[in-house]
């Protein structure tokens, strides 16, 4: 079984962070530069929150506030829902539904080492299950 610790292993264990006292403007670069979602918020080495497009859309965008003068703390989800490298993609697949979350941290012995998207997830699955059918496919022709 494919574990989250697989996934960084393909995509990489790069993190992509915050400060809580940052502009949601620079937030917002920092994802388009990195080509990502969401971004861990970190002060002083310790995991205070996540940050996402929806966070944005929904508390900036839709309340009529601007990114340039609104801090990352301001409207960061402070409720961060994280996972074990060793647990299996399925059980990071069902947590994310069940949290109603895109991106999941990894912690193991009390450190970021990385994180993954539901993007990642699906990849992983997608490539599992081509494995398996190759395992079933026979290995010569008959004639």
């Amino acid at each position: 079984m494919k574990t989250v610790r697989h996934i960084l292993e393909v995509k990489g264990y790069d993190i992509w962070d915050i400060d809580p006292k940052a502009s949601v403007f620079e937030a917002l670069r920092r994802m388009a530069d990195k080509d990502v979602g969401a971004l861990v918020v970190m002060q002083d080495d310790r995991l205070v929150g996540i940050l996402s497009e929806r966070d944005y859309a929904r508390k900036i965008v839709l309340l009529g506030k601007t990114s340039h003068e609104t801090c990352v703390e301001d409207i960061m989800s402070t409720t961060v829902y994280t996972i074990h490298p060793d647990q299996t993609i399925h059980e990071a697949m069902e947590m994310m539904n069940r949290r109603k979350v895109r991106h999941l941290p990894v912690v193991e012995n009390d450190r970021l080492i990385g994180v993954i998207s539901i993007g990642d997830v699906v990849r992983m699955v997608i490539h599992s299950q081509r494995e398996t059918i190759r395992s079933y496919e026979p290995k010569y022709r008959v004639i």
